[in-house]
């Protein structure tokens, strides 16, 4: 029987935002479909030098062509498992991704970047978020996010 080496993984760190706007009495959260053809949220690596939340808020209006958010409250890290894809192609690569929450006004229209990854990008009312998201290890981020909303009613 033929040896076979270890695998290498690469760990990454990552920060991306849940942005919500308000309407009238309703919210809204926007969500991206990424190149796997799957609805999620705006995320990216942390640069040298930067922190979690400037990252995440980065990330966030490149992503998504928003002008203008507000920082409102961390959300925890979920860390993911997954084949690269575009840079480090077919590499291993265990990363923890940090999620915050956003706050944009009401007006904020979408404007996806394609030259960042995203194909599309949409409003989803509050009550349809966790139907529409397409990453179940999302769903406690997602609660935490939909806990806070609740008390800003």
């Amino acid at each position: 029987m033929k040896a076979t080496k270890p695998q290498q993984i690469e760990r990454e760190v990552s920060a991306g935002g849940i942005v919500f706007r308000r309407k009238g009495t309703r919210m809204w959260i926007a969500m991206m479909k990424d190149p796997y053809e799957k609805w999620t949220f705006p995320k990216g690596h942390v640069e040298k030098g930067e922190e979690l939340e400037e990252a995440a808020a980065r990330e966030t209006l490149e992503e998504l062509g928003l002008e203008q958010i507000r920082l409102l409250e961390e959300l925890g890290k979920i860390d993911i498992w997954f084949r690269d894809r575009f840079q480090k192609k077919g590499k291993l690569i265990h990363k923890d991704i940090h999620y915050f929450l956003f706050e944009t006004p009401g007006n904020a229209a979408l404007h996806p970047d394609p030259g960042e990854h995203v194909l599309a990008a949409r409003w989803v009312s509050v009550s349809q978020v966790l139907k529409e998201s397409s990453y179940p290890d999302l769903v406690p981020i997602l609660r935490r996010a939909l806990d806070f909303l609740r008390t800003m009613r």
